[in-house]
């Protein structure tokens, strides 16, 4: 593999504030918006980190033995279901 001759860019001239990164998250919960949340099934989940790699807004968190959606911030989209190898994540009706 070749290596570049120069780095492409320097990091250090774009602002900080230019574009904010998905995993600095702020005080408004968009969970609070959703109408269906995904309910891990711990006893299927294999921890293979499907869901954390396909969820769109990075709301899965790692635990000892298994992968669950941090609910503040999950939108419930529903991807990480839909992906899940295991089928140890269903949406369910978020209850008011």
């Amino acid at each position: 593999m070749k290596r570049q001759s120069h780095p492409m860019f320097d990091p250090s001239t774009i602002p900080d504030d230019l574009c904010p990164i998905a995993t600095d998250f702020f005080d408004m919960r968009v969970g609070d918006w959703r109408a269906r949340r995904p309910e891990v099934k711990r006893a299927k989940c294999v921890k293979c980190g499907v869901c954390w790699a396909f969820c769109p807004t990075q709301t899965v968190i790692e635990h000892p033995h298994y992968f669950e959606p941090s609910l503040d911030h999950c939108k419930g989209c529903g991807i990480c279901a839909e992906e899940c190898p295991h089928d140890a994540i269903v949406m369910v009706v978020e209850q008011e």
